[in-house]
Order: C-alpha cells, then structure tokens, then sequence
C-alpha cells in the first residue's frame, strides 16, 4: 500500500498538469468562439457535445470499469464552461441586454402609485402594500386573477400578491398566473404572519363550533384548530372571513384574520398568535407591466424551461453554483397540454450590476427553449416581532 504522502504528492503533481491542459483547453474554446462570431454559428453544438460525451465516457471505461460516468460528468461541466466562455465573448443575450439597459431605475411615488390588492381592508396583502408603497390607497379585488387583470388592463401600476408562506409552502395560483402573464416582478417584502381567532363581542371560545378563513392560514393554524375542536371552514380571504364574521353577529363562528382585523369589522380577539409556527412569514411580490431594476436591487427571479434530457436541471443550478450565485426558490409548475413538461420559477440573490450575472442570464436566455427574465427587485427585511 502507498504512503498517504506520496499519494497526495502525486495528486497534486496531477493537479498541476489539470490545470495547465485546461487552461489551454480554454484558449480552444475561445478560439471556436471565434470561429463561431466569423461564420454566424450558434454557441450551442447539441451534436458535438453528445459525440464528445459518449467518446470521453468511452476513454474512462476503456481505463478502468465505473470511470466513464465520472469522465462524463467532469467533461459536461467543462463544456458548461467553455460556453458561458463563448457566450461572453460573443456578447451573448442581445434581446436580453437590450430590455434590462431600457429598465425603469425607480418604481412611482407612493403616493402617485395605483396598488391593486386581493380581499378586503385588513388583509395580510394589505399591509404588505402599505409596506412596499408606504401612504398608498390600494384598490382590493375579489381573486388573485383580477389583480393580474387591473395591471394587465392599467388601470393598476402594481399588483401586491403573496406567493409562499414560510410554514405552508407555496401559492400555487399565484404561481400559475405568474407563470401565464409572466408580468415583471417590481419589489417583494415578507410579512411576520400573527395570526388570532377573532370573534364577535361577548363570544367566548368555548362556544364557538366553526372558524373561517384562507386556506393557507388554516393550514398555519391546524394544530390550535384541532386542539380546540373547531370545525375549519375555508374562506376567500383572512379579513374577508373577519367581515362576513362581523356581519353575521353569529357568536359561533371564528374567523382566523389579523389584530388589523379585529380592529376594521369591530371584532374581539380570542386568542392571539394562534399559528403553529411562532415564526412563520408570507412573501408578497409586487407585479408590474413595467420593468423596473432600482440601483439597490439584491433579488432576481425567471421562468424557464428545460429540454427533457438527463441532467438538464442540474446543469443548469450547476452554472449558478460555478458563479457564486445562491438560489432561494425553485417552483416547477407543468406546462398545460405537454405532458409531464414543466416550467421552472427560480429566484436567487444578485444584482445585474455585476456583469458575470448578466452574461450568464443572456447566455441562458439564448440556451433554453423558452426563458423570461422577470425582475431584478428590491426585497425587504422580515422587521423585528
């Protein structure tokens, strides 16, 4: 058996010539670009690299049984490589380039701005609006559809909508509608979700027999709900529950709303912090038709989709990972009438202001078969409970 030493020695001995081979690799690959520039050719080479691969995993079994996968997953990253390469000396994305230098740099005054919400006064969107458009009157809408609507038609500047919940998980509308209007995402806060049960006055808990709200806070609340025997009823929104409760004058019913609640429809509050997760947070985006990437941007967000190939995800998060980028959420959301063929929705951190962020963005944009850069946003701290 071989001395550690001198096994790590002759490692690094390797490593060395690696090195050098790869760096004269990469004169090559920039030498195909531009070949590539002088004759009009695309970055991509499907064929070349699918030859490439079954020639290297060939050469690492021909060497040793069980190395033609390891060749095959170290050649694949190069070729990542050798096209980002490629892709930054042709100055790749010019559509792309294009529409982020004509971005807006400021969103509308607050108080000029048209915020479209969905529910009622007293919404956790609603404070989220008055979070991101601090002294705005925002409109509320019946569904998360018709937000999109009002910016789709003008008649709104921004749509205030939540899209995770830092307990119960994703929005699926909401991302649905995302995915269909694919309208920019112009700043995103996170709200600290405190949720109570809410009751008309004189009610007392033990004689309640039903509670009403949103899906997703009944989700967030299940285990006081069980504890407490209450039948969960779902409604279309936290503070709507909260009016129709008022309303009612039904000393039976809950509704699980906001303090906010309780104070708008004259409500008493039961219980405070109901919800299983003391912590827990709802994301709001705010869409817009307009573009807008202000000079303190720290999140970007796109949709794309993947050729249905193996490894096509990995090596794309793979090229995230090479450029020091951390992702924050991946949704996969199946295309209608395609079969199993799904969209992805992913969001990391980063600023366009650093050109290895926007060269590997346009290199994408012309790799994939579809892709949409939605924004690149200002998102606001969870404050302090």
């Amino acid at each position: 058996m071989k001395d550690l030493t001198e096994i790590r020695t002759e490692i690094d001995r390797i490593d060395a010539e690696l090195v050098t081979l790869l760096c004269k690799w990469m004169d090559c690959a920039g030498w195909v670009a531009d070949y590539k520039a002088a004759h009009s050719l695309p970055v991509l080479n499907e064929e070349r690299e699918r030859a490439v691969l079954r020639h290297v995993r060939g050469l690492g079994e021909a060497y040793q049984e069980g190395y033609g996968d390891a060749a095959s997953l170290v050649f694949s990253t190069m070729m990542d490589v050798s096209r980002a390469l490629q892709h930054r000396k042709l100055a790749a994305g010019a559509a792309l380039r294009e529409r982020l230098d004509s971005a807006e740099r400021s969103l509308i005054p607050a108080d000029r701005a048209r915020v479209v919400c969905q529910g009622v006064p007293g919404a956790y969107s609603d404070e989220a609006a008055g979070r991101l458009f601090p002294g705005a009157s925002p409109r509320f809408v019946p569904t998360f559809a018709d937000v999109f609507a009002a910016v789709a038609d003008g008649s709104a500047d921004y749509g205030v909508l939540p899209v995770e919940n830092s307990s119960a998980g994703s929005v699926n509308e909401v991302y649905d509608l995302v995915m269909k209007h694919r309208f920019s995402i112009a700043a995103a806060v996170e709200v600290p979700v405190r949720h109570c049960l809410l009751a008309c006055p004189g009610a007392e808990r033990e004689g309640l027999t039903a509670v009403y709200s949103k899906q997703e806070a009944l989700a967030q609340c299940a285990d006081y709900i069980a504890a407490h025997g209450l039948e969960a009823r779902q409604y279309s929104n936290t503070a709507a529950a909260a009016e129709m409760v008022s309303e009612s004058g039904d000393a039976s019913l809950g509704a699980i709303a906001s303090e906010k609640a309780a104070e708008i429809y004259g409500l008493q509050i039961i219980d405070k912090n109901i919800q299983s997760v003391y912590d827990n947070c709802t994301r709001f985006i705010a869409i817009s038709r307009a573009l807008v990437i202000p000079a303190d941007a720290n999140k970007i967000s796109l949709i794309f989709a993947l050729p249905h190939v193996t490894g096509s995800l990995y090596r794309t998060l793979s090229r995230f990972a090479m450029a020091g980028l951390n992702l924050t959420k991946l949704e996969s959301r199946p295309i209608r009438g395609s079969g199993f063929q799904y969209n992805f929705y992913l969001d990391f951190e980063g600023s366009l202001s650093h050109p290895g962020t926007v060269d590997l963005l346009c290199a994408l944009s012309e790799e994939m078969p579809a892709f949409t850069f939605l924004g690149n946003y200002r998102e606001e701290d969870t404050p302090e409970a």
